[in-house]
């Protein structure tokens, strides 16, 4: 059997750091974990191809090849995704498709031979043994969250690793809070799965073995689901390991709020090699918090939590929202001021919108405000449902956040903020090689010659040079987001 796995192309977007892969001549920031995953649950006797568009070509010849073509993707891979359908029907070639996406949309795409809605662990053994018997279904539905534990260890060796900026890698799945707008739950739970130490371990040695030495994302929707866990078993097994390989990997992730009342979490995330974390604020409102069921964020001061995680070496990025029910005109200010004062210089503000198997989506079509599908990209200026608020004003508020956070000077005093409060771990390690020096001399040619704003590239580096000299290369890194965050801000 002949499968060629498609990952679809990602559009620009805020996460897509398009603009800033440039700098360091790479084609993608992270990889397709979930088809990596796949292609080592397919029969090892099969022949794969792999292609990811965001990096390579797929071209003609690739599609003819193939006995079956594999793809997966999410809402903001549709428009592609639905590309590569078309033209392996054109070819006649089966398609076979998965991930979030098709699990909550299947409805909505023609051409597909073969259906998979839920976990591929639960599903696809059942296929390959149907399509040896000559019986495949259409459709493959998960009927329970499978034990991650049986999870293979991704076919790094299929993926040419010098065009992506981070790996990428999963310790668990689900998370135990129940966001009305957030999809997570339906599609993984709310009670996480977890991978032993020896599984994960085992899958740091594989990436160690094919060369990989940097960032490393933990591609958990809550990475501190399983805190008693993580503790006392996962992460000083994982600071032991990394102490014996010298600190080969720097990681990130994504967890609630509630990571900062634990400082002995924190600590041992910090000595593990965490240097940063995406936490979910979504909005300083408390009404709106409680409307979309945030019951972490509720009742505390999150600007103080923002800043104990920085001033313990975690680096804060953060998501918000504009377009509750709840908000107040006010709202838009009212983020500009938090994002200010917190110093947090990734931060994604996007308006709500209303996936489908949300709580939300369920809710909006009862009141009859639902109006289209959810282009997956909410900082695209559009909304999926009727808003409260005036929407002339809603989007004129939003346009102001992002020009109001972005613009050269609000962002070097964000960034300069930043620096100040972010404790670098002792043990960081900052390894620079040709990428890296390429990136600072392509930044000083383009961000302190060319664009505007280049004093302000020019003031912070000053900064650095002068009061923090072990950050210069994290304020070279932030002036290159920078650069890519203003030129989404200014395609709004």
């Amino acid at each position: 059997m002949k499968a060629l796995l498609v990952y679809p192309e990602t559009p620009e977007t805020f996460w897509s750091f398009k603009n800033a892969l440039k700098f360091i001549s790479k084609k993608a920031a992270q990889t397709p974990l979930g088809l990596l995953t796949v292609a080592a649950m397919l029969p090892r006797y099969w022949e794969i191809k792999f292609k990811d568009l965001n990096v390579t070509r797929l071209s003609d010849n690739d599609i003819l090849w193939a006995d079956y073509v594999f793809i997966s993707g999410m809402n903001i891979q549709s428009e592609s995704f639905s590309q590569v359908v078309k033209r392996c029907n054109t070819f006649n070639r089966p398609v076979v498709a998965g991930g979030p996406m098709v699990t909550f949309n299947h409805d909505m795409f023609l051409g597909i031979d073969h259906l998979f809605i839920g976990e591929a662990e639960s599903t696809l053994p059942c296929f390959i043994q149907d399509l040896q018997n000559n019986c495949a279904r259409r459709i493959y539905r998960a009927t329970e969250y499978p034990d991650i534990s049986a999870s293979p260890i991704p076919r790094w060796d299929i993926l040419d690793m010098k065009k992506y900026a981070s790996m990428d890698i999963q310790y668990s799945r689900g998370c135990p809070f129940d966001c009305e707008f957030c999809s997570i739950t339906k599609l993984n739970g709310r009670v996480p799965r977890i991978k032993s130490p020896e599984q994960f371990l085992a899958e740091l040695d594989t990436l160690l073995s094919w060369g990989w030495r940097g960032d490393v994302f933990i591609v958990d929707d809550n990475f501190i689901g399983s805190r008693g866990i993580l503790k006392h078993a996962f992460l000083p097994a994982l600071v032991r390991w990394q102490e014996e390989h010298r600190y080969p990997f720097r990681f990130t992730t994504e967890a609630s709020i509630n990571l900062a009342d634990d400082d002995m979490l924190v600590d041992l995330m910090v000595q593990a090699g965490f240097h940063s974390t995406f936490i979910g604020i979504e909005t300083p409102n408390s009404d709106s918090l409680l409307e979309c069921g945030k019951i972490q964020n509720s009742k505390r001061d999150m600007l103080a939590s923002v800043k104990k995680l920085m001033n313990s070496g975690l680096s804060v990025s953060g998501g918000f929202i504009v377009g509750f029910d709840n908000d107040p005109s006010s709202i838009f200010q009212d983020q500009i001021h938090f994002i200010k004062e917190s110093g947090i210089v990734t931060a994604m503000v996007g308006l709500l919108n209303a996936p489908r198997g949300t709580r939300l989506f369920k809710r909006l079509k009862q009141e009859n405000r639902l109006i289209k599908p959810m282009t997956g990209d909410n900082m695209d200026g559009t909304i999926n449902f009727i808003p409260k608020m005036d929407y002339k004003e809603l989007i004129r508020g939003y346009r102001h956040i992002l020009h109001a956070l972005y613009a050269p000077k609000p962002f070097f005093e964000r960034s300069k903020k930043f620096i100040e409060e972010y404790a670098l771990p002792v043990h960081n390690r900052i390894v620079i090689g040709k990428s890296e020096i390429l990136a600072f001399v392509r930044s000083l040619f383009k961000l302190g010659c060319i664009e505007n704003g280049k004093r302000y590239y020019w003031r912070l580096l000053g900064f650095c040079i002068w009061r923090h000299p072990k950050k210069f290369s994290l304020a070279v890194t932030l002036m290159i987001y920078g650069y890519h965050f203003r030129k989404i801000a200014e395609s709004m």
